[in-house]
């Protein structure tokens, strides 16, 4: 639950992140300066072990395994990471709410545990560009006819109580839209109200939720562009520029070979990425 308020509070405008993460990443061009003493990527040389940041409560990006071990998503996306540079990963389990102040304080070298962009703490710390879409999604039965937003007009659409879903279809219905609201107090339960059509015929929901759904065999497919952005991102100390620089050329190469695309559907799917 407090993910999502922090989802809420850390929403931006599609702009401002293209602003930020422009070209090589804006950040970093503002920051130059720093690059010569950016002593995270060299205590990380010096140590060949990366220290990564994340609370392990959050499946499939972070779990633990029926040994105790850290696993999931994040954590193989942090080795893959790693291993592009020649290092190891080291898992330092921190409770979510406390991460900044944990980097902050050089305990850990980044945050990788599916981590909202928030605009609050960019005068404390850098950003990757975005490695998973979280926002919110237009989803509907595979065979519905409904196939954009505009469709929604006059039918029963579905929401979580109280959430970034139930928000934007209210802020829908004010600018005209014609919605006949739903409201259901868990993610669950909008999916499953939505497989019976009498019900609704199309929900508003996290794409995390409909991920998790879809990995569970629910036929269900998401329309249209994505509502609002919630993008997750690696935190880095605000001097790691090099660390920086290191990481989106990783990032750029995992997602042009399809690994990226390869480890979120194995962890959706339940099926453990290869270590």
């Amino acid at each position: 639950m407090r993910r999502r308020w922090v989802l809420l509070g850390g929403l931006v405008l599609g702009g401002l992140l293209a602003a930020l993460w422009g070209g090589a990443g804006e950040q970093s061009h503002l920051l130059l300066p720093f690059l010569r003493r950016d002593s995270t990527w060299q205590a990380i040389q010096q140590r060949g072990l990366w220290r990564v940041g994340l609370d392990p409560s959050f499946p499939p990006f972070e779990l633990l395994d029926a040994t105790g071990k850290v696993v999931g998503y994040d954590v193989a996306l942090a080795e893959a990471l790693a291993a592009s540079w020649g290092g190891r990963v080291e898992i330092v389990a921190v409770g979510f709410d406390s991460l900044p102040d944990t980097l902050k304080a050089g305990k850990i070298d980044s945050i990788v545990s599916a981590y909202p962009f928030d605009e609050r703490l960019t005068q404390d710390f850098l950003f990757s560009t975005p490695y998973f879409e979280a926002g919110l999604r237009v989803a509907v039965p595979t065979a519905s006819p409904i196939r954009q937003l505009a469709d929604l007009s006059g039918r029963a659409v579905g929401v979580e109580w109280g959430s970034l879903g139930d928000m934007v279809a209210r802020r829908l219905q004010r600018e005209g839209m014609v919605l006949k609201l739903r409201s259901f107090e868990t993610p669950e339960q909008v999916l499953a109200a939505l497989l019976d059509q009498q019900a609704v015929e199309a929900v508003l929901v996290d794409n995390v939720s409909l991920r998790q759904a879809q990995a569970r065999g629910l036929p269900l497919v998401a329309v249209g562009e994505v509502l609002e952005s919630i993008p997750y991102v690696i935190v880095l100390p605000l001097q790691a520029v090099e660390l920086q620089q290191q990481l989106e050329a990783a990032l750029q190469q995992l997602r042009a070979s399809g690994t990226l695309a390869e480890l979120e559907e194995r962890w959706f799917s339940g099926q453990p990425a290869v270590q």
